[in-house]
Parts: structure tokens; C-alpha cells; sequence
């Protein structure tokens, strides 16, 4: 049995190696190929490309990339409609994957797509290509599932993995141990996001709101999470040159333990966000894609919601304030930051909320999703 799985970058390499190692506890003789990461690897997927060579946000950014993604692409198409797997599974990167998926689908070969592109929140009219694309969409948030059925997309909810992986109450005595913090040291972390793009456009904001909050509060610990030895190789460098005096502890993997550690997060927005969410800290969210990225997109009116970080939109209401674009400035960050540093009343409400949150997604994931796949395969 071969199973065809393509992810595009760290969120999806977690999604991928669970719902494999589901997959494979169910039916052994599955075999995967494709595109993945060091997890998806781990559990036995035959790499045929690495997984950062789709790794590019923005429109513009893309436009960049597109030649070689479209090359990268049809080397994928040629060869598994030469040798059809049993199924293909599209993790994320829905720009790239839905295309594959209904190459491959109209050639006969069943497809799943694992994370809805938020439809529900911009360019509706992607439903129209999820229909046309996949067999079945996994959805991680409950929200998703009725929009998308309603609309003739056939959907199943599976949660998200990560509110299961996450204990309900983090531990922060534990996680300030192995950093060496003191359990009365005010700790803030900071994720710049995992892309390049975002480091770039983020580290200069983010460092120098470090630095403000440092001389307001003495003692202030700074945390930075990488996701790669890359990723902490250019922030060192971004740190070098914007904020050199800066005393930042740094760790690749360490995101779950940093976020406990910490009292207060400032954060791109993306997935970070639900990792805060679910690590209960209180968040400031701060964002910028390319100009021209952002002038399409909002001359185009193609964002309907009111929010953009996932934290809020879980919890329907803007508890994680959100600094975008022109706003994603120190002037406007630093103030929120040291809000959440004051204000242990509005902590205390945040926390509540979020831990209600977390209770909701903390389903069996992989269970869920293997399950669902698996009524595509042959039996």
C-alpha cells in the first residue's frame, strides 16, 4: 500500500508524521512518499524532495518562487501518474497541493487534504477548488466543518493535534528549571515566525520592543523558540545587527517549553499563536508581509474577518491584540506588551478563556484522521 503525502513546513511536518504513524499502526504494510520534514522522515517516509523548497508565503513572495515550485511540482505529477499510489494526502500549502490533488484525482487516484485554507475568512471562492480537488478535507477546527459541507465539500473534523499534545496546565516551574530562570524572573518570548521572510520583516519591531520592555521592567528575561539550526542561524544574525546588547536565550524545539516558561508573548502571527493560546500565556500579535502583498490583499477585499491571529479567531474575541502591517511598530507594540506585564485580573481572565479553548480541540487527532483516510483506501 503507498501512500503519497506532501508538507510544506514545520506545522504540517507535525500534522503529517501523527496522522502516519496512525495510519501505519492500522494498516502496517503502508509505505509513504513524497515531501515532508525530519518528522515525517523519522516515521519512515521516503524523502523524493525536502520540504523547504516549498516553504514561501505572500503573493509576492511566491511570484519569486513560482518557476521552480511549478517545476517542483510537475516532477511530483510525472512521476506519481507514472506509479499512482493508493492515495495521495495534501498537508497545508493548498496553493500547491490542490493542484496536484486534482491532477491526480482525475486520474483516478483518491485524495485528502489535511487543513482547510481559510475560506471562511478570505477568497470564499477556493471552495470551488477544494470541491473540485479532494475526496475528503480534514478539518482542525470544529468551525470549518458545517461551512464546508454546506458548500458540497465532504469535511470530517479530526481537531488539533497539537491541544492533545499540549498539557491543559503547562508547566511552569518545570520549564524555568531547564532554562535556568528563576521562578520570580519576568520572562517574555518572542516568535518571529518560521519563515525567512518573516524573521526579515520582524526582527527589527520585535528586537527593539525588547529592548523598551527591558528598560521597564528590571530583570526582564528575553526566550526566542527557533524551529530550525537555519532559522537560529539568520535571527542571530538579524540580532547582531539590531539589537547586539541583547541578552536573548535561544533554542530550536524549544517553542512548548519557552512559551511555559514565559509570562507574556509577542508573536507572529500563524500557528504560534494556538501554541500560545494553548500554552496559556497572553499574546501581543504583530504581522507585516511584503507592501505589495498587503495592498492586494486589502484593495482586493479578499480578508472578511475582523481578526487575523488564530488565537482570536478560536476564541471569538480579540484577546491577543493584533498590530499589522504599519502598526507592527514599537510605539504601538511595547504598551500591550507591558499591559499583560500590569494587569494580572485581565491574565487571569485570558488564561480561563484560553484553557476552555484548549478543552474543545483536544481531541484524538490522528485516531480521528486515520480513520477517516483510511475509508478512502482499499480494504
Amino acid at each position: 500500500m503507498r501512500v503519497a503525502i506532501v508538507a510544506a513546513e514545520a506545522s504540517g511536518d507535525l500534522l503529517g508524521a501523527g496522522l502516519m504513524q496512525a495510519l501505519r499502526a492500522r494498516r502496517p504494510d503502508i509505505r509513504f512518499e513524497g515531501v515532508g520534514g525530519p518528522r515525517m522522515q523519522a516515521v519512515g517516509m521516503r524523502l523524493l524532495e525536502p520540504m523547504d523548497a516549498l516553504s514561501v508565503m505572500g503573493l509576492v513572495e511566491v511570484l519569486r518562487h513560482l518557476p521552480g515550485l511549478l517545476r517542483l511540482r510537475r516532477r511530483l505529477r510525472d512521476h506519481w501518474l507514472r506509479e499512482p499510489p493508493d492515495l495521495f494526502i495534501g498537508v497545508d500549502a493548498p496553493d500547491f497541493n490542490f493542484a496536484l490533488e486534482r491532477r491526480l484525482r482525475d486520474a483516478g487516484v483518491p485524495t485528502a487534504h489535511y487543513v482547510s485554507p481559510t475560506v471562511w475568512a478570505w477568497r470564499e471562492g477556493r471552495v470551488r477548488t477544494i470541491r473540485a480537488s479532494t475526496d475528503l478535507l480534514l478539518s482542525i477546527f470544529p468551525f470549518e466543518v458545517d461551512f464546508l459541507e454546506q458548500r458540497g465539500v465532504h469535511a470530517a473534523y479530526v481537531g488539533h493535534r497539537l491541544a492533545r499534545e499540549m498539557p491543559l496546565e503547562p508547566d511552569r516551574a518545570g520549564a524555568r528549571e531547564a532554562l535556568g530562570i528563576g521562578a520570580e524572573a519576568p520572562v517574555l518570548a518572542l516568535l518571529p515566525g518560521s519563515r525567512r521572510s518573516e524573521l526579515e520583516r520582524l526582527a527589527a519591531p520585535f528586537l527593539e520592543t525588547a529592548r523598551r520592555c527591558r528598560a521597564e521592567i528590571p530583570g526582564l528575561r528575553l526566550l526566542t523558540p527557533l524551529a530550525s539550526p537555519a532559522q537560529q542561524a539568520l535571527w542571530g544574525e538579524l540580532r547582531r545587527r539590531h539589537a547586539p546588547e541583547l541578552e536573548i536565550v535561544e533554542g530550536v524545539g524549544e517553542s512548548r517549553r519557552m512559551l511555559a516558561a514565559a509570562d507574556v508573548v509577542l508573536t507572529a502571527s500563524g500557528t504560534a499563536t494556538l501554541e500560545a493560546l494553548l500554552s496559556k500565556r497572553p499574546m501581543v500579535v504583530g504581522y507585516r508581509l511584503s507592501p505589495l502583498t498587503y495592498w492586494l490583499a486589502r484593495g482586493l477585499r479578499l480578508v472578511r474577518l475582523e481578526h487575523v491571529a488564530m488565537a482570536n479567531l478560536l476564541a471569538g474575541e480579540g484577546l491577543a491584540p493584533e498590530f499589522i502591517q504599519g502598526a507592527c511598530k514599537p510605539q504601538r507594540l511595547v504598551p500591550a506588551v507591558l499591559d499583560f506585564f500590569h494587569d494580572s485580573a485581565r491574565v487571569e481572565a485570558i488564561q480561563s478563556r484560553y484553557r476552555q479553548v484548549h478543552e474543545a480541540l483536544a481531541v484524538d487527532s490522528d485516531r480521528l484522521a486515520a480513520e477517516a483516510v483510511l475509508e478512502l483506501l482499499p480494504q
